[in-house]
């Protein structure tokens, strides 16, 4: 006989329980072998010793069908091995053992039959012609004797269910129990439904109609062993007593079975609980969301007044199959998809079965989404379940056969586990257990019928077959929207069922794409490229089309990686990397759905794409330092022949920098100070090289030495190191006459120099524009554009005006001569922090043209809450405050001596000139407008102040700003929310 370590059992108890038993003898053997099957044999061996005390004088017959009856052996053995919760029912209810005999599961009727029993209902005729049912038996008794019903019923299932592991039995597949358990759910609640009417109504008849509508797994009839039943309520006429019975209804199915949830009913636990069937459409009519058509399509009439039930499925369900014509219906749905994912907690990802990435969600989001999609036309896709859903599909050509074969398989087996973990103590779960819990793992896998593989015990082997399915998954679901519109515009085997072209244009609309009909022919061109790129592309394309849905504009990004391949379409290395680093594709396609801006410069640039992959130490987009780039610019500039090449060079690099920044800035890499001061550090590069690239042309062409040392001071956003995409350099030129030369001489050729800087740096191109703006020297642009060191601090000491000092606030040398430069910081400090501060006229000035500012210069039609510069706590509200803090204390406080905004909102926070929580609010309103108006430029392509209201555009510009696609609603309402708080400071500082 073997020992109990041979059989799995490890418990000290194993062999004294056998030898009680009497299955200690070579006549057990056989037994022994079965009950070594059981997912957990030491679990069923405790029960069965339980059972055997509990049942007393019937042990013998137990004894006799366990040693001859091997189904019924296989079904015990399994349940008491896999349930801990059905054995506590065995060893509780001392009868029930006798369902586990072989006769077949019961019909639906006889469920309903013994369940109605349960509580002595009886059928009565109906206000409108469907029977009522109403009970004898209510309160606790009735709740108990429902949970025994049912519980007797689940246990013959399970057990059914369970007996393959153990014992050579037929296997009931998946559907089956989903619809067994879905019939039984239905007799389930017309026996709650009939206490309900009993206890609301007593001897009273019910002169109204209620139905009661299935919906999600229940609906479908693919329920889980233990699963909430999801519920809609339709009355005629739905007053109070209507909803007093769907409430007891549901209290006392909670009780005795299930939970039931009737949160998917119009407005939600908001809304009536009860509504008329009128009531009911209209609300579908005008009010409802994607996601509520989405649910209805596993409406189905459960309970109750049938006729009701179907009426109402009439009424609703051609709204259902009009839902994919709603505006934004894929991004809404994927949306809700993403929101779900997004509240599993990371760590826990891989292991729950229901929502995380490559779950049973993803497939029963995909499904649902191409029925409503298609089923508008094809009636044959307007099936409930999942697994039906799925072969409709492939059989229409909606799906590919191996794809909707393989997908049908991997949801199976997922809804497999799921089922086992529940029935193990009947509990709602959706977690697998941990990966290294060797005994949970190995339990699992013996409940699920799977055996080793190899040389990998079953833990091993059931831990490997989850990751391999969740990777199935997650692929097949971004094939399978894709890959049958690419079999629609190429050449695939003739024997497969193809897209129509109306059936491919309908998916792409409804996947986002505003010209369906244009994507489809950028999909034929990618497609039908040459040679080996053709094949590449038919490969890489449903992943890059999935990763390009879930951008604000498809079509765009479409349209971009199209224009792309043609421009890198002799480049072997592109596509090839595409295919091999995912990271790359998958971050280049949100670039190119996210940003015209991006594309533009890729277009041009397309080696920085190589800097999407990973390195060792993380992105390799910011592993670049921009003074490396700085050095190499000017490096790179000033070695061309001329300075058209030479200005060409530095814009080739300062393409290449723009592009990096920004794409480290679309996908989260770069914080905003970190994107403004790399912006800072290429714009004043361009300068630096342009600058000596036309001295050294001009000394070349005079034949003599400059006669003037030249600097650039940067100004504004440029001397703050806060540049935007779309910023100008305000900058000034300072020169300073050589000892031997003639000083109108030497000013007329720094004169000549700036100019030329100028115009090279300003000549149109199809790079983002390179404008040097001058407007902030001294007379504005009435003065020379260069003066002298000299003539600057003379004009500054007698004539400065209070704007010309304010703006010397974020004054800094950035090109040229490095000590000139220095010379006149210097010389600016007098100016701009003299002894004593300011003066209080230049004050009041201050305040004076900053008033002026507010009521005048927002452009025409400007809404003043949205404008991210000069709107109420924009960019200008907040530098203004700032500047107007540092003219007032910075003759005392060092380290006001700074251009920089956020350095000095720090520098005034710790100086305690403001509250902590004010300097907070400053420091984020500025955070939050200068991240949304580059947004705008990354979007738009160009210079824009304006945020747009609520739309196509805003949900880009949301993207761009780094905020999820279906929450650009919360971007708005977080920037008016930031800058309206922002701005109450402004007016404390201002107002004095």
């Amino acid at each position: 006989m073997p020992a109990p370590g041979r059989l799995g059992l490890i418990d000290d108890t194993a062999g004294s329980d056998l030898a009680t038993l009497g299955w200690n003898t070579p006549e057990s053997i056989p037994l022994l072998w079965s009950l070594s099957r059981a997912p957990d044999p030491d679990l069923a061996l405790r029960t069965l010793m339980r059972l055997r005390a509990s049942v007393g004088e019937d042990w013998a017959e137990i004894d006799v069908l366990i040693r001859t009856r091997p189904c019924f052996r296989g079904r015990l053995f399994a349940v008491l091995g896999s349930s801990e919760a059905l054995g506590d029912h065995l060893v509780a209810e001392p009868v029930t053992w006798r369902l586990l005999d072989c006769d077949d599961l019961p019909a639906t009727d006889e469920m309903s039959r013994e369940l109605l029993d349960a509580v002595g209902a009886v059928a009565e005729p109906g206000a409108h012609g469907d029977p009522v049912h109403r009970a004898s038996r209510t309160g606790p008794p009735a709740v108990v004797a429902l949970r025994l019903a049912y519980r007797n019923i689940l246990l013959q299932l399970a057990a059914r269910d369970l007996a393959p592991a153990v014992e050579d039995e037929p296997v009931l597949w998946f559907p089956q129990v989903g619809q067994f358990l879905a019939d039984l759910a239905d007799c389930a609640l017309t026996a709650a439904l009939s206490v309900a009417v009993t206890e609301v109504l007593g001897d009273k008849p019910f002169e109204g109609r209620l139905a009661v509508i299935a919906m999600g797994k229940g609906g479908a009839r693919e329920l889980n062993y233990v699963s909430d039943v999801d519920v809609i309520f339709v009355a005629e006429p739905a007053d109070a007593t209507s909803a007093r019975i769907a409430g007891e209804m549901m209290r006392i199915g909670s009780l005795a079975f299930f939970e039931v949830d009737a949160a998917l009913r119009p407005e939600g636990k908001a809304g009536a609980l009860t509504r008329t069937l009128a009531s009911h459409v209209a609300y579908y009519q005008r009010w409802a969301k994607t996601w509520e058509f989405q649910a209805l399509l596993k409406a189905r009439p459960m309970t109750g007044d049938m006729a009701l039930g179907r009426d109402y499925l009439a009424a609703v369900s051609p709204m259902v199959w009009e839902a994919s014509e709603r505006e934004d219906f894929v991004h809404e749905v994927q949306a809700m998809r993403r929101r779900v994912e997004s509240t599993v907690p990371a760590g826990l990802r891989e292991r729950e079965l229901k929502l995380g990435s490559g779950s049973l969600r993803d497939v029963e989001f995909a499904v649902q989404l191409l029925q409503l999609v298609h089923g508008r036309v094809d009636e044959s896709l307007r099936v409930l379940s999942t697994v039906e859903a799925l072969t409709a599909l492939t059989a229409g050509g909606y799906v590919g056969r191996d794809d909707g074969a393989n997908l049908t398989a991997s949801y199976e087996f997922l809804r497999l586990l799921e089922h086992r973990l529940q029935l193990q103590k009947l509990k709602r779960t959706h977690l697998l257990p941990e990966f290294d819990d060797l005994e949970s793992m190995r339990w699992l896998a013996r409940a699920a019928h799977i055996r080793p593989d190899g040389d990998l015990d079953a833990a091993a082997t059931l831990r490997e077959e989850i990751r391999r399915q969740a990777h199935r998954v997650r692929r097949l679901h971004e094939k399978l929207f894709y890959r049958p519109l690419l079999e629609a515009v190429a050449r695939f085997d003739k024997d497969e069922l193809r897209l129509s072209d109306d059936a491919a244009v309908r998916r792409l609309s409804a996947l986002g794409y505003a010209k369906p009909e244009h994507a489809l022919s950028h999909l034929r061109a990618l497609l039908t490229s040459k040679g080996r790129r053709g094949q590449i592309q038919e490969l890489l394309l449903p992943t890059l089309l999935e990763w390009i849905s879930r951008t604000p504009d498809p079509d765009a990004g479409l349209l971009n990686y199209r224009r792309l391949c043609d421009e890198v379409s002799e480049h072997d290395w592109f596509l090839r990397l595409l295919r091999d680093e995912g990271v790359v594709a998958e971050r280049l396609m949100k670039v190119l759905g996210a940003s015209a801006y991006i594309a533009d410069l890729l277009m041009r640039s397309p080696d920085v794409i190589r800097l999407y992959a990973d390195s060792a130490n993380g992105p390799r987009l910011i592993e670049v330092d921009p003074d490396d780039v700085a050095r190499g610019l000017v490096a790179s500039a000033i070695r061309a022949q001329d300075p058209k090449r030479a200005i060409a060079v530095a814009r080739s690099h300062r393409r290449a920098e723009l592009a990096r920044i920004a794409s480290a800035d679309v996908l989260g890499m770069l914080d905003v100070a970190q994107v403004c001061r790399a912006l800072s550090s290429v714009w004043a590069s361009v300068l630096n090289a342009a600058l000596r690239v036309v001295i050294d042309a001009s000394v070349a062409e005079r034949g003599e030495p400059a006669p003037a040392r030249i600097a650039v001071i940067g100004m504004g956003r440029l001397g703050g190191g806060e540049l935007g995409y779309g910023s100008d350099a305000d900058v000034l030129f300072v020169c300073d006459p050589l000892p031997d030369a003639d000083e109108a001489v030497a000013v007329r050729w720094a004169n000549t120099i700036a100019d030329r800087v100028r115009k090279l740096l300003g000549t149109p191109s199809a790079d983002p524009p390179l404008e040097v703006d001058t407007g902030l020297r001294p007379e504005g642009r009435n003065g020379p554009v260069v003066r002298t060191l000299a003539a600057y601090a003379a004009y500054y000491r007698q004539w400065a005006q209070a704007w010309e000092i304010q703006a010397l606030l974020r004054a800094r040398e950035c090109a040229g001569d490095d000590q000139l430069g220095i010379a006149f910081l210097h010389m600016a400090d007098e100016i701009r922090y003299p002894a004593g501060g300011v003066s209080p006229d230049a004050v009041r000035e201050i305040r004076r043209i900053k008033a002026r500012v507010d009521a005048e210069r927002l452009p025409r039609g400007a809404d003043p809450a949205m404008h991210t510069k000069l709107g109420r706590g924009g960019l200008a509200d907040i530098e203004w405050t700032v500047q107007l803090m540092q003219l007032r204390y910075a003759h005392r406080l060092q380290t006001f001596h700074n251009t920089s905004t956020l350095q000095t909102l720090d520098a005034i926070g710790s100086a305690e000139l403001l509250s902590e929580t004010d300097v907070s609010l400053l420091k984020e309103a500025w955070l939050t407008a200068t991240k949304a108006r580059n947004a705008l430029v990354l979007v738009r392509g160009k210079a824009i102040d304006q945020l747009p209201g609520p739309g196509q555009q805003l949900r880009a510009v949301a993207f761009a700003a780094g905020w999820p696609e279906d929450q650009a609603n919360e971007f708005l309402e977080n920037y008016l929310r930031v800058t309206r708080r922002a701005k109450s400071v402004v007016l404390k500082v201002f107002g004095g």
